[in-house]
């Protein structure tokens, strides 16, 4: 296939659309099921680079969840705890522990479940029944991947009554060097962001504390890759092998910071014993279960928690979760991992991190205040390492 008529572009209003290559070769992809549109491209494109890199830079099967062509998270597989699993909502899936692919994208799905409803989903590894039963119960716009055994194939195919979304990439394309995009009738061209992201760039630490555990480096790989891909302003989080906050597209760093500290402590906080305890009815399917915890985490639980409410959602009226309880669990949080696209511009944003927990710090450096931003980490015992790589991403 040389090219794909689209239904419309990213509105409705605007058609004609179509994925075709430039120089008329063969489209590195196969549709097996459904008919993605434009943003689906965009989401898998994107996605399918970000797992790509993960597996290879890591050695592990990786996963993400996509959506708006930025990542909602980006996991590798890491064995869940207990708890973990029933924080992500997946301590029922039957053979979760044999499959490092399910796992990673029970992680991925599992970090930002309000942002994952209606996901894009990209796989590192061909798809295995495992991971399709985990994608067959969650609401998804589809999936991509460099294959997939016939029964998962199958599993998937079910899903939308025949029409769900799936996608095979060849694995071994290779993209010219050369990228064009056109705006306002104006083409642009630039060479491929080629560069490499692994160990080599963390070994200029220019903090007091120098200390970087191998974990701590592979959560820093996980978030700078996951920032490649992220629309930007960006900042990501990371922590046990997955992103847990990530702040795209604003365009002050220190909200990109806020946004995706405030998402990593509600990923912790999910995990705190009184939400993993909340007394749900059987009636109250997941995604209702994840706003409700969201609001029962902030400071609207009375939204879910007042008299006429609690009733209609659990069995007996849940405790809440006091701020003074939040403050002190997420005291106790520490080895968070944090990657921003470009420099730090003011200490601020270091402030901020340390409230989320994080240790471990890389970005490029270069700012006329870096000295102060130095010093803050220093304050923080932080350890920072400047990768001189910028990952703009538009």
């Amino acid at each position: 296939m040389k090219e794909f008529e689209l239904k419309y572009g990213c509105n409705p209003n605007q058609k004609p659309a179509r994925v075709f290559m430039e120089d008329g070769s063969e489209l590195p992809f196969e549709i097996l099921s459904g008919r993605p549109g434009y943003i689906n491209f965009l989401d898998a494109f994107n996605s399918w680079q970000l797992v790509k890199e993960l597996k290879e830079a890591l050695g592990m099967p990786a996963a993400t969840s996509f959506k708006h062509v930025s990542p909602t998270s980006a996991a590798v597989g890491i064995p869940m705890s207990e708890n973990l699993k029933k924080a992500c909502f997946v301590d029922d899936i039957e053979g979760l522990d044999e499959s490092p692919l399910a796992t990673a994208y029970a992680r991925a799905r599992g970090t930002d479940r309000m942002s994952s409803f209606g996901d894009w989903i990209a796989l590192s590894d061909v798809c295995d029944v495992t991971t399709a039963n985990l994608i067959k119960r969650v609401v998804s716009d589809g999936v991509i991947a460099p294959g997939y055994t016939d029964e998962a194939l199958e599993i998937l195919k079910s899903k939308r009554k025949g029409n769900y979304n799936i996608v095979k990439i060849d694995p071994d394309f290779v993209p010219a060097e050369q990228e064009k995009k056109m705006v306002f009738g104006v083409t642009f061209e630039q060479g491929r962001n080629n560069f490499k992201i692994d160990e080599e760039l963390l070994t200029e630490i220019v903090t007091e504390n120098k200390e970087m555990p191998d974990s701590a480096k592979r959560d820093l790989i996980i978030a700078l890759i996951t920032l490649k891909y992220t629309q930007s302003n960006s900042v990501c989080f990371a922590k046990d092998g997955q992103a847990i906050g990530v702040g795209a597209g604003q365009q002050s760093r220190i909200h990109c910071t806020r946004l995706a500290g405030n998402k990593a402590d509600i990923w912790h906080l999910r995990q705190h014993e009184k939400v993993l305890n909340l007394p749900f009815l059987d009636t109250i399917g997941r995604p209702d279960r994840d706003n409700t915890i969201d609001i029962y985490i902030s400071d609207d639980a009375e939204d879910v928690l007042a008299d006429g409410k609690w009733e209609k959602l659990f069995s007996q009226k849940p405790e809440p979760l006091t701020r003074e309880e939040k403050k002190a669990y997420l005291a106790g949080i520490k080895g968070v991992a944090l990657g921003s696209d470009a420099f730090f511009p003011f200490g601020d944003n270091i402030e901020r991190a340390a409230k989320s927990g994080v240790s471990y710090i890389a970005e490029p450096g270069g700012s006329i205040r870096d000295d102060n931003v130095i010093e803050e980490c220093n304050k923080n015992g932080m350890v920072m390492a400047f990768t001189k790589m910028r990952l703009f991403h538009h």
